[in-house]
């Protein structure tokens, strides 16, 4: 599991990011480079990284899911994801 200071931090640019997404289209259309500097760094949607919704875990991260690996195959095993089943052949 990822620690709890980078899953707070990943919030909070999720939350700043949201709240300045209409002001940075804005600024982006009109073409206001200097608007755009004034604007905090974690407005910038590419500061946003990928984690798994349950643990954090950056690497291994499925988007159709939102989960890491470990926890994709947890759960599958579970039975807790629905059309999801363990291949065999």
């Amino acid at each position: 599991m990822a620690k709890l200071s980078s899953v707070a931090r990943q919030r909070r640019r999720e939350k700043v990011v949201a709240k300045y997404a209409a002001k940075r289209k804005e600024l982006m259309e009109q073409g206001d480079v200097e608007g755009l500097r004034k604007l905090p760094r974690d407005s910038n949607p590419n500061r946003l990284k990928n984690r798994c919704n349950l643990t954090g875990r950056t690497r291994g991260y499925y988007r159709k899911f939102g989960l890491s690996r470990l926890m994709l195959r947890k759960l599958a095993h579970e039975g807790k994801i629905p059309g999801l089943v363990k291949a065999s052949w």
